[in-house]
């Protein structure tokens, strides 16, 4: 309730000062010109509702969920699912927030009293919406550690994703990052509606029963392997008067080959295969009919 309240304060001031300037050209344009007093009155009035209205509205559409108050103080506005508000969110929080959590008729108390009761600290315009205010770091959330169980593997890599949006595996990613954070309530909870969105769109169910984190887990890791796989095998190639060319230039300016002069490799020459080492020399008799030594011996030998 504290940190919303300055928030809040700080966006009041910042319209006020934005409501004065404009104020102030408008009275310098009307006090100008003859215009009658229900002309400058409903112009006034048209700026202050523009002002009050559209810079909650607009701001929390284009940032999704955020206003520079929520932006100094970390918070930021998401659907109970977790995934980012929309036009319809935002339009529906403000105007709630002017005409019946701080409105002056009813002395601004349904919003205080309704945050203090609700669990999760909301409005009734938080409630009608579907929304709620979350604390948010500045520095980007790193995304959490996906896995498969090893059970699981083949389940996993017979998965139809086609159907599965972005936004969906967003939110899966999210709440798997926060996970820790919450309580453990909102934890089961919000693990299971989740779960369920995924099986709708997810085919086929896992073989064995698997808790919710698991199965978030085991889904994303595996639409990221399928994506890290799809961008490593189809990379675009350039094309266009600016694509980069990789191929030596041909002419008379071509750099010499880094590794010099090659000279010509010699074509290759049959395998003739030796002769084989010829047999015993025939012995050597001498007169007296004896054998000269080592005559019969293989010349090889």
């Amino acid at each position: 309730m504290p940190t919303r309240a300055l928030a809040c304060a700080i966006d009041v001031a910042l319209q006020g000062v934005v409501l004065v300037v404009l104020i102030s050209l408008l009275a310098g344009f009307l006090l100008g010109s003859e215009s009658s007093e229900a002309l400058a009155f409903a112009l006034i009035f048209i700026v202050v509702l523009l002002v009050a209205v559209g810079y909650r509205v607009v701001m929390e559409t284009l940032t999704r969920g955020r206003t520079v108050g929520k932006m100094v103080l970390g918070l930021k506005v998401v659907r109970d699912d977790g995934s980012s508000i929309r036009f319809r969110h935002a339009l529906v929080r403000t105007l709630m927030w002017f005409f019946v959590d701080f409105a002056p008729w009813f002395a601004a108390c349904p919003g205080i009293v309704a945050s203090l009761m609700n669990k999760q600290g909301k409005r009734i315009g938080d409630m009608v919406a579907g929304t709620v205010v979350i604390r948010e770091r500045h520095q980007a959330m790193a995304s959490p550690p996906l896995f498969v169980p090893g059970h699981l593997v083949q389940w996993a890599q017979s998965l139809e994703l086609s159907r599965l949006s972005d936004d969906l595996a967003n939110a899966a990613r999210d709440y798997l990052a926060r996970y820790t954070d919450l309580l453990p309530g909102p934890q089961i909870a919000l693990g299971e509606a989740l779960a369920a969105k995924m099986a709708a769109v997810t085919a086929p169910a896992p073989p064995t029963p698997i808790i919710a984190p698991a199965y978030l887990s085991a889904i994303l890791a595996e639409r990221r392997r399928r994506e890290l796989i799809r961008l490593s095998t189809h990379r675009p190639t350039p094309t266009g008067p600016f694509a980069p060319s990789y191929a030596i230039p041909a002419g008379p300016f071509t750099p010499p080959s880094p590794y010099g002069a090659q000279a010509p490799v010699p074509a290759p020459t049959p395998f003739i295969p030796p002769p084989p080492p010829p047999g015993p020399r025939p012995p050597t008799l001498n007169p007296q009919g004896w054998a000269t030594p080592g005559s019969n011996e293989s010349q090889w030998s």
